[in-house]
């Protein structure tokens, strides 16, 4: 399971964006966190997700905190 750590997340919309290991950004959305028990994430949080592609563009699915830091 692929990890990044949050770029950017806005908790009103519920989207954002990640930044994998490689430096690849992964787009962020409320179905990514849906069965996580997450409501919002912080800049910098370390997470675990699934990738995939949808529409010609890397999304993150059933993401996973790694830290709280």
């Amino acid at each position: 399971m692929p990890q990044g750590t949050i770029k950017e997340f806005d908790a009103e919309s519920r989207e954002g964006s990640l930044l994998m290991e490689d430096r690849t950004e992964v787009h962020i959305d409320a179905t990514s966190l849906e069965g996580a028990g997450v409501r919002s994430l912080r800049l910098g949080q370390r997470v675990k997700f699934e990738l995939v592609e949808e529409g010609g563009r890397k999304l993150a699915r059933t993401l996973r905190l790694v830290t709280f830091d």
